[in-house]
């Protein structure tokens, strides 16, 4: 009886779970290191250059993958050759700072396809969105047909992109 009492009391975090699912070790952490470069890399190559055989690392990759740290592999797809040549970090804020009214513009927001991100965010402004559009005309558009009817809107505040010198999600 008492085991039962002390193993139920027992809780841990995400973070101590997934700690507890995989090893923190130089092998791991260069597995992450090139797949976050290359999620296609194949296994043997991956093995090769962190110097592991390659059924060592692919048993590596899957503790990772499955304890929930790699998420996912994706395309990164070019903005320009998408159409999408003009980008904006928009700065939000609410006029009520309340849960309700949170979850109501994050509703909202999830449905426009031109955001790309959302950040619940400290600051100045509760949010801040990486909007993609065709041009400056489309996203006057976005600007006023999405952003301009959510009732939760106080504040819109606009830093256009120039240049990106450094993304690492490309």
């Amino acid at each position: 009886m008492k085991f039962a009492t002390i193993f139920a009391r027992i809780t841990l975090t995400k973070q101590q779970k997934t700690q507890l699912m995989f090893k923190k070790d130089r092998y791991n952490d260069r597995i992450l290191q090139e797949l976050t470069k290359n999620g296609r890399l194949p296994n043997s190559e991956l093995a090769e250059i962190i110097g592991l055989s390659p059924s060592a690392c692919l048993r590596r990759v899957q503790e990772l993958e499955s304890s929930g740290l790699i998420k996912g592999y994706r395309a990164i797809l070019d903005n320009e050759l998408m159409g999408n040549n003009f980008i904006a970090y928009v700065g939000i804020g609410l006029n009520e700072h309340s849960t309700e009214s949170q979850l109501a513009f994050e509703q909202a927001i999830k449905l426009a396809k031109d955001v790309k991100e959302c950040h619940n965010v400290t600051g100045a402004f509760e949010y801040l969105l990486r909007i993609e559009t065709k041009d400056i005309k489309s996203f006057k558009l976005f600007h006023a047909d999405v952003l301009g009817v959510i009732s939760q809107v106080s504040t819109i505040t606009t830093h256009v992109v120039m240049d990106s010198p450094k993304d690492d999600r490309s």
